[in-house]
């Protein structure tokens, strides 16, 4: 089960704050087209001064952890920078050491170096395997050493290990811990032997020429070292150490590197994840922030524990004194200046193993010495073959007992072959008791089997007499269909209903009766499934219409229409039920077709259905009417 121990072993603090150390590059062969000299310039070990851009005759001061001048070698700066943060990866916690800055400043050089000259990954290694051969032995630790080798390629996560791998996901644990699957690990026991491997993986990485950069990195290359320490005596704990070297790519301004095509797409993806490098920076200093971007982009990503997290980081800053890459190494010397503010909260990881509970044996498998767990198994396979026959239950108690009863019986024997004389007597008894309880076994079995007869028996009886109902039921009618006696049997069922002729009428009656309630029932429903032409509603206008009088009806029929044919808009909306809508399509209608015959030609204009129609009707009768 992992645990989360901070501060163990009082080796680290509650929190950590990264560690920002500036490398000012050298002067390059070829001297600016201006000769106007360095913008930067050192004042002591933490101290330097950059040219305003905004006024010349001023200067911008920075204060970091350590700055490293043009004359700093790779071992002074690995001394200074990165070897303090080596051992708490021999304690089970996490560092962090990446390189930042423009291109053609120096990033590389400052993280792999030259064979005379290696930079901070080679020395950090081997540091790490002196330290682990540092440790004394009687601690009662094994410590493994092993590594993965990726880089960010145009957003894609590419294994330098293996370089015909596809694109890597990368996955989030319960323990909030980044995790790549399908990356390859390998453990390797010396510094020869990671040589082997990462020299190779190194030239897999992809570089290209600018006019900035004769070798200009096109993607972020991430190196994970991982210590894993396994206690040798009880609980077995086991502590997860992480070191993370980081090469970043340089950001770049495509009007001075002059890049086009793929250069172009590889420059604007390594601008995109340093532009979300730098707002993760901006979140985590800001405080109120509600979200932090890491997942924006894959490098902050992986860069989550080393910003923010809980491992020791250090960013070393490199920079150019060209003027140049003045803006490059303004911009960088901010971000910088924003970094040292983050505070990590650094934690040991640890696993302890989980203790085995010894099972507490059964009496006939403790007896049987070291087979105990034979025998149980037998009698799994025994339950299953029973349970799956299911034939009778003296097969199925036979399945149960018999085996480990004969294997307890071989077991005491054997058990009494080899025991003293003082033990034999106790053994005897148990042989004894044992025979006993076989014989018991056996006569209760005799009871099962005899009770299982039985059951099969009369269940076959019982299917039987079943067999033979069916088949008598069967041949019955076909004794009754002979001619002989089925004609008598007729002129009976004529004879017998005279004998009762007085209840007969009654009885006719009553059907009678039923009939014609059946017949008035279905002609209702024939009635009211069959109905006149316009239905209820046209039943509803005859009773209304026939209250009143022909003549006036007629007369306000014959208003209705003149309305119809001349009424304006206004005139038309007067009417009951008309809206403007309705009124704009009579007049539409009207204008096509001209006046209207009568007045059931309203029913062609669009949405005037028959219903509708009768509804109109009736309203506006009964309304001028009224009036």
């Amino acid at each position: 089960m992992a645990q989360r121990l901070t501060g163990a072993d009082g080796v680290s603090k509650k929190t950590s704050r990264v560690r920002v150390a500036v490398r000012l590059r050298p002067y390059m062969s070829r001297q600016d087209e201006k000769g106007e000299g360095p913008c930067v310039r050192g004042l002591d070990s933490q101290n330097l001064e950059i040219i305003n851009w905004r006024n010349a005759t001023e200067t911008v001061k920075y204060h970091f952890d350590v700055f490293h001048g043009e004359q700093t070698t790779q071992q002074e700066v690995f001394l200074s920078s990165v070897k303090p943060i080596l051992p708490h990866i021999l304690n089970g916690q996490n560092a962090s050491v990446f390189a930042y800055g423009p291109t053609g400043a120096g990033k590389t050089h400052t993280m792999l170096g030259t064979a005379e000259q290696p930079g901070v990954i080679p020395r950090a290694v081997r540091e790490v395997f002196n330290l682990v051969s540092a440790k004394d032995e009687d601690e009662g630790w094994d410590y493994s050493i092993g590594m993965s080798y990726l880089e960010i390629y145009n957003e894609k996560v590419l294994d330098l290990l293996s370089p015909n791998s596809q694109d890597l996901p990368i996955r989030e644990n319960k323990d909030k811990n980044i995790l790549i699957p399908g990356l390859t690990y390998t453990v390797f026991s010396s510094f020869s032997d990671f040589d082997k491997h990462f020299i190779p993986a190194t030239l897999n990485r992809t570089t290209a020429s600018t006019k900035l950069n004769q070798r200009s990195s096109r993607s972020h290359a991430i190196l994970l070292i991982k210590v894993v320490r396994t206690q040798r005596a009880l609980p077995h704990r086991q502590q997860t150490g992480k070191l993370y070297l980081v090469d970043l790519a340089g950001s770049e301004d495509n009007r001075r590197t002059g890049n086009q095509g793929i250069r172009l797409k590889e420059s604007g993806a390594i601008n995109l994840s340093l532009f979300t490098l730098s707002k993760v920076v901006d979140a985590l200093n800001s405080g109120t922030a509600a979200r932090i971007p890491y997942r924006d982009s894959k490098l902050t990503r992986l860069l989550q524990d080393s910003l923010g997290g809980s491992a020791h980081s250090v960013m070393i800053t490199n920079i150019a004194p060209e003027y140049r890459y003045y803006f490059d190494t303004f911009s960088a010397l901010n971000f910088a200046a924003k970094s040292k503010l983050i505070v990590n909260k650094p934690f040991t990881r640890e696993t302890v193993a989980v203790p085995v509970v010894p099972v507490k044996r059964s009496r006939e498998e403790h007896e049987a010495g070291g087979s105990g767990a034979e025998p149980h198994k037998k009698k799994q396979k025994d339950e299953k073959k029973s349970e799956q026959d299911g034939s009778s239950p003296s097969a199925h108690y036979h399945s149960l007992s018999e085996p480990s009863v004969m294997e307890r019986l071989i077991a005491l024997e054997k058990l009494m072959m080899s025991c003293q004389d003082k033990d034999r007597q106790s053994v005897l008894k148990d042989v004894a008791q044992s025979r006993k309880e076989i014989q018991e076994l056996k006569e209760k079995q005799r009871e099962f089997e005899r009770k299982a007869m039985l059951l099969s028996q009369l269940a076959k009886e019982k299917s039987s007499s079943k067999d033979e109902a069916a088949f008598k039921n069967t041949l019955a009618p076909l004794q009754r269909k002979q001619p002989n006696v089925t004609k008598p049997n007729k002129q009976q069922a004529v004879v017998q209903p005279l004998q009762v002729s007085q209840l007969q009428p009654l009885q006719h009656l009553a059907v009678v009766r039923k009939q014609s309630v059946c017949v008035t029932k279905k002609e209702k429903k024939l009635s009211e499934i069959v109905e006149p032409p316009g239905g209820k509603e046209n039943m509803k206008e005859s009773s209304w219409e026939s209250q009143l009088d022909t003549s006036v009806l007629d007369e306000s029929k014959q208003k209705i229409l003149h309305i119809l044919n001349t009424g304006c808009l206004k005139e038309l909306k007067g009417l009951q039920q008309i809206g403007d809508k309705k009124a704009k399509l009579i007049l539409g209608w009207r204008e096509i077709h001209g006046h209207f015959t009568k007045l059931e030609d309203l029913t062609n204009v669009e949405s005037m259905t028959q219903k509708r129609f009768s509804s109109f009707m009736k309203a506006n009768i009964l309304s001028a009417m009224g009036k």
